[in-house]
């Protein structure tokens, strides 16, 4: 029976070491891809492999994108950014990685974020209203996750955050 189960956890700790090297390997191919994004874009496509993320958008239709964290992470500040008037969708994918995005504290956002991580709303809880400009965070987290806030943590409105 204890040959059996060393057996088992062997080759679960054997399928997880495989794991680990192929994120790795796609993380740093990724790495390679990587190219300089506008602060006045109305979609992004940010990413962070093996190393920080510093994005301060000064978008004038804000619409969304993509935000990819891969083994690394930063901070992503949307505070100098106007939302679309239909509000905008920010797809964030996170494997050992994450950040802090950083937002105006009028915008209403919604989470749809599965796996094992998350995202955090950090913000004062106001009544935003249904005419808010909303921002979606649709995505998956795994080993990772967002914090969301209105200003850095140090009460300073025009430092971004470190990351996390």
């Amino acid at each position: 029976m204890i040959g059996k189960l060393t057996r088992i956890l062997a080759a679960i700790l054997f399928g997880w070491f495989l794991f680990m090297l192929s994120a790795m390997a796609l993380a740093a191919i990724k790495r390679r891809d990587v190219v300089a994004q506008e602060p006045d874009a109305d979609e992004v496509d940010l990413v962070a492999s093996f190393g920080p993320l510093d994005f301060k958008s000064t978008a004038s239709a804000f619409r969304g994108g993509r935000v990819e964290t891969w083994f690394g992470g930063g901070v992503v500040d949307l505070r100098q950014a106007t939302l679309d008037p239909m509000g905008a969708t920010l797809e964030v994918n996170a494997l050992f990685g994450g950040g802090n995005l950083v937002v105006p504290e009028d915008w209403n956002v919604e989470t749809h974020i599965s796996g094992i991580g998350g995202v955090g709303d950090g913000r004062t809880k106001l009544d935003r209203g249904p005419d808010a400009p909303t921002l979606r965070l649709e995505g998956t987290a795994i080993f990772g996750g967002w914090g969301i806030t209105s200003s850095p943590e140090d009460g300073h409105p025009d430092e971004v955050l470190s990351p996390v």
